[in-house]
């Protein structure tokens, strides 16, 4: 499990600072705090460390800016008050950086962008030049034009997938808590701070609690969140964005917050970008044999595995493997239509051609394009 000093001498992060931190608890834009972790990063950033911000907080700033207290439920409601508060964000940011001589560009990114490989890549490769450059890319989701369907759903995603993308070495989560604890903290009195976890062990998730009126995460994101990084190898720290000089604390390697140390081996860039994927459009019901050859031994997934076909999707189309018991064991680029494989199903693959007329390739998903979880 990575450790806190080889965290803190880590050389590049990924930090999201959540809403109720950025907004101090939906007030308006804690400037005073803003200015704080800014000059932290400006410290970061002068030790040679590269930094990539990943920050809540626009709907929260939009409400505040024209004096309204419920978060509104209407999509078209949501992406307008983003769009005034995303303004004041980043002129915030632009301003406090300015101060130190650091340059900052704003990145908005949707699902879109992270689901087709092209704009993947081109993502990557923008943020990467920035890194070069020594820019603090701030990121956020393009809420004014993002659907319901492909919402990341919170910034603690976002700012996995983002890890990801940048092959980020540490992930740290700036929040309301000081970190998990085993039992809601808000409601029970004794419980305690978890220093240090496996992000992939399924007891932490049992911890987590719901998240507050203004982000639409909790704990239980930043978990999942944590888990996401591992992917590529990054350690995630969750820890309270209110410790003083909390940045150049986890750099140093101090005993704040808890941290969540990848144990599962680094995945191939490209299976990063296959688990990283949000939109799943069916499912394929694998026989025993099938759900064991699948999760042992890394093989291409055939359709006479196949016994049960749902959803509507089309080839090309990401879709779950679940096993016999019902639990999902991977995910892949299928290449064959929903209502192609309900025909090839149970099937050999010397069968399909008789069977559809044509053959496209033997393999329902071929194990290049599939990835286990």
């Amino acid at each position: 499990m990575t450790d806190r000093i080889n965290l803190g001498r880590a050389r590049r992060w990924v930090i999201k600072i959540g809403s109720a931190l950025i907004t101090n608890e939906g007030k308006g834009l804690d400037t005073d705090a803003i200015q704080r972790w800014a000059e932290q990063m400006a410290e970061l950033r002068a030790s040679g460390k590269e930094l990539v911000l990943v920050s809540s907080g626009a709907v929260a700033e939009g409400m505040s800016r024209i004096g309204i207290t419920r978060r509104p439920h209407a999509l078209h409601e949501l992406q307008a008050v983003a769009a005034l508060g995303q303004m004041g964000l980043i002129q915030h940011f632009e301003s406090c950086f300015k101060k130190h001589g650091i340059h900052t560009a704003q990145v908005l990114l949707t699902h879109e962008d992270m689901s087709s490989r092209q704009r993947y890549l081109n993502a990557r490769s923008t943020l990467n030049t920035l890194l070069q450059m020594g820019a603090i890319p701030i990121i956020n989701e393009n809420d004014t034009v993002a659907t319901e369907e492909i919402r990341f759903g919170d910034n603690d995603t976002l700012a996995a997938l983002v890890a990801n993308l940048v092959e980020a070495d540490a992930l740290i989560i700036l929040t309301d808590q000081q970190g998990l604890y085993n039992r809601d903290p808000r409601v029970y009195a004794e419980a305690e701070l978890i220093h240090e976890a496996n992000a992939t062990d399924p007891a932490i998730l049992a911890m987590c609690g719901s998240g507050g009126a203004l982000g639409r995460g909790g704990m239980r994101t930043k978990i999942t969140a944590a888990q996401r990084a591992a992917r590529s190898g990054a350690a995630t720290l969750i820890a309270s964005g209110r410790t003083d000089n909390v940045l150049l604390e986890i750099a140093r390697g101090s005993e704040i917050g808890t941290l969540l140390g990848p144990k599962t081996e680094k995945l191939a860039a490209r299976k990063q970008w296959l688990a990283g994927q949000l939109l799943v459009r069916g499912s394929l019901h694998l026989d025993e044999g099938a759900s064991r050859a699948l999760s042992s031994s890394g093989v291409s997934l055939l359709a006479v595995g196949v016994t049960r076909v749902d959803g509507a999707f089309n080839r090309g189309d990401m879709v779950s493997c679940i096993a016999h018991d019902g639990s999902e064991i991977a995910r892949g680029l299928v290449n064959y239509s929903a209502a192609e494989a309900r025909k090839i199903m149970g099937k050999g693959s010397h069968e399909i051609e008789a069977t559809l007329g044509y053959v496209d390739e033997p393999e329902l998903i071929h194990r290049d394009n599939l990835v286990l979880l």
